[in-house]
C-alpha cells in the first residue's frame, strides 16, 4: 500500500514539474506585436477655445434717490417687472435744521414784504383815484404788490419742499417718489422700509434703492488668454453653454475685445463681450455661469487621420504605412506634413493619400 502511495505522489510531483516547465517555456517565447489599422478620411477639423464667464444684462441700472431721508414705502421686490416711470419707493424727508430755519425765515420776511407792499398799494390806489400821483407810480406800486405775493408763495413752497420734500406745483414729480428710469426686471432691492438713504450728488454717489435690468438684451462677459486673443475678432460667432440650463445653447456674436490685459488672476487675460441671440429668454437670470466655445481655426473637407497614429519627433511627423499584409503585416515609416488638429483628428497635407492603411495602436494579446 505504501508503495502505491509513493508512486502516486511522485507522479503528481512529475506532473506539476512538467506543467511548470511548459508554462514558463511558453511565456518565455517572444510574441509578435499585433497592431490595429486606421485609414485616412475626409472631414472638417476645427480648433476651438472655451471661455468661461457669466450671462449679464446689457443695461443694468442702479436707481438712486434725489433727496435724502428715510424709506417709508417700497412698492416692488426682486423679480418684478416695472415700466419706466413706475414708483419704486417713497421717501420721508428728515429736514436739516439749518435749512428748515432758513426757509422759515424766508417765509416770515416774504410776509412782512407783502404786508408792506399791500398797504402801499392801497394808499397809492386811493391817491391815484384823486389824481394825486401819476399812473406810472400807481402801476409800479401794483407790480411790487403782485411780486410780493408771488415771493410769499414761492417761500412757502420752498419751506414745504424742505420740510416734506414735496412741491405743490409739481407733486406728481416729487423727489420723495423714487421712480424706475427704464423698463425692465427688478434684480435687487438692497434697502428696507426704515432705511436711511442719501441723495446722489457730485460729492456722493448716493444710496442704491433698486437695480433694474432689461433682460431682453443679454450679453456674455468672459475672459480669454493672451495666447489666443489675437485669433479672435469682433463679429466672430460663439456657442454658449449655460451650466444651470444645459438644454439651452444660445448663439452669440463678439462685439468687444478689451485692448488692455488683466493679470490680477496670475495670468494675463483680456475681457470679451458678446451679444446673445435669443428668441426666448424666459428663465435666464443675471449672473448665470456660462462657457463660450469659439472656433479659432477651421479646415473643411480635408484629408485627416487620428492624431494617435502620428509620431512626432521634433519638427518632423511620421506615420507607419502598411506595405505588405502577408504572411504578416509590414509597415514603412513615412514622413507626412500635418496641418490643423482638434486633439482627436489631424489634417494631413502631404505624404499619403486616402488609400493608405496606417498602423494604429498595439493590440494586447492574451
Amino acid at each position: 500500500m505504501k508503495k502505491v502511495f509513493k508512486i502516486i505522489l511522485w507522479s503528481l510531483v512529475a506532473v506539476v514539474f512538467v506543467g511548470t516547465f511548459v508554462f514558463l517555456y511558453k511565456n518565455g517565447q517572444k510574441k509578435e506585436d499585433v497592431y490595429a489599422t486606421a485609414s485616412p478620411g475626409h472631414t472638417t477639423i476645427e480648433r476651438n477655445t472655451v471661455l468661461t464667464g457669466k450671462i449679464e444684462p446689457r443695461d443694468e441700472i442702479t436707481i438712486k434717490p434725489q433727496i435724502s431721508g428715510i424709506i417709508s414705502e417700497i412698492a416692488v421686490e426682486a423679480g418684478d417687472i416695472v415700466n419706466e416711470g413706475d414708483v419704486i419707493a417713497k421717501i420721508k424727508v428728515i429736514p436739516e435744521a439749518s435749512q428748515l430755519s432758513s426757509s422759515q425765515t424766508r417765509v416770515t420776511n416774504a410776509e412782512i414784504e407783502l404786508n408792506d407792499a399791500k398797504a402801499k398799494f392801497a394808499r397809492d390806489k386811493e391817491l391815484y383815484s384823486k389824481d394825486v400821483i401819476s399812473r406810472e407810480d400807481y402801476e409800479t406800486s401794483e407790480k411790487n404788490y403782485r411780486k410780493a405775493e408771488e415771493e410769499l408763495e414761492a417761500a412757502r413752497d420752498a419751506y414745504n419742499i424742505v420740510k416734506e420734500g414735496v412741491s405743490k406745483f409739481n407733486a406728481k414729480e416729487s423727489n420723495t417718489l423714487v421712480r424706475a428710469t427704464i423698463t425692465g426686471l427688478i434684480l435687487d432691492v438692497p434697502v428696507k422700509v426704515g432705511s436711511s438713504v442719501i441723495q446722489a450728488n457730485t460729492m456722493n454717489e448716493g444710496t442704491t434703492v433698486a437695480t433694474i435690468a432689461d433682460m431682453n438684451k443679454l450679453i456674455f462677459r468672459g475672459k480669454v488668454d493672451e495666447t489666443e486673443v489675437g485669433k479672435l475678432a469682433v463679429g466672430m460667432p460663439m456657442d454658449i453653454t449655460i451650466g444651470a440650463m444645459p438644454d439651452i445653447h444660445p448663439l452669440a456674436t463678439i462685439e468687444y475685445i478689451s485692448p488692455k490685459g488683466d493679470d490680477t488672476a496670475g495670468a494675463n487675460t483680456f475681457e470679451i463681450k458678446a451679444a446673445l441671440v435669443l428668441d426666448d429668454v424666459s428663465g435666464l437670470r443675471s449672473g448665470y455661469s456660462a462657457n463660450a466655445k469659439v472656433a479659432l481655426e477651421k479646415a473643411e473637407n480635408v484629408l485627416s487621420v487620428p492624431e494617435s497614429v502620428v509620431t512626432f519627433e521634433g519638427d518632423s511627423t511620421f506615420v507607419f504605412v502598411m506595405t505588405d499584409s502577408l504572411p504578416e503585416p509590414k509597415y514603412t515609416r513615412t514622413p507626412v506634413k500635418t496641418g490643423l488638429s482638434d486633439g482627436i483628428n489631424i489634417e494631413i497635407k502631404e505624404g499619403i493619400d486616402s488609400t493608405a492603411v496606417l498602423r494604429a495602436g498595439k493590440i494586447e494579446q492574451q
